[in-house]
């Protein structure tokens, strides 16, 4: 089938390089909201997904979508959670430093790990790590289990988190006179 030139359908090129972006992003959906609008004539149910979104190495962000279909909702998400990425730094496979989340009750504990000692988390907070590209950490939820405040709270961890070149040059030093 030929079209016209000056056609609004892609080209081969595009539509591969469109492919290759959506492929490079890891997702996670941490959890689906079914909510109740009561009404005159009953129940009205719609849905908000939780979802976190990150490319694995060190940028990642998490959005909740709200619509009436459960498809829907994450769609949405998904997009919201690509807006609003953040980056974060990752050393020899783990965090920089020790850190403390919050947000609202639920606050997490982040801790740097050696070599070979995987993710250990629990759903919400291994989401967010594993989505940020983390491959040894060890991290402890504490406060309240909900998981769409630990996911915030989890993020708001990571983007506390500083490099030692970065307090160098925040402080005006050298990274020797830090250490």
């Amino acid at each position: 089938m030929k079209t016209a030139r000056g056609s609004k359908r892609p080209s081969r090129k595009n539509r591969d390089r469109e492919q290759q972006q959506e492929v490079e992003y890891i997702e996670h959906v941490v959890k689906i909201y079914r909510v109740a609008k009561v009404v005159k004539g009953g129940r009205r149910f719609s849905f908000s997904a939780l979802v976190v979104v990150g490319d694995g190495n060190g940028n990642v962000g998490a959005a909740l979508g709200k619509a009436g279909e459960v498809p829907d909702a994450i769609r949405k998400a998904i997009e919201r959670a690509k807006k609003s990425m953040i980056s974060v730094p990752i050393v020899n496979t783990t965090v920089p430093h020790v850190v403390t989340g919050l947000s609202d009750a639920a606050s997490v504990l982040l801790k740097p790990a050696s070599l070979g000692t995987g993710v250990v988390a629990g759903g919400s907070v291994r989401a967010v790590v594993e989505a940020a590209g983390y491959r040894n950490i060890l991290t402890k939820s504490l406060g309240s289990n909900s998981a769409t405040n630990v996911v915030w709270a989890t993020l708001n961890g990571l983007s506390q988190l500083k490099t030692v070149e970065e307090l160098a040059s925040m402080r005006g030093l050298e990274v020797a006179q830090v250490l």
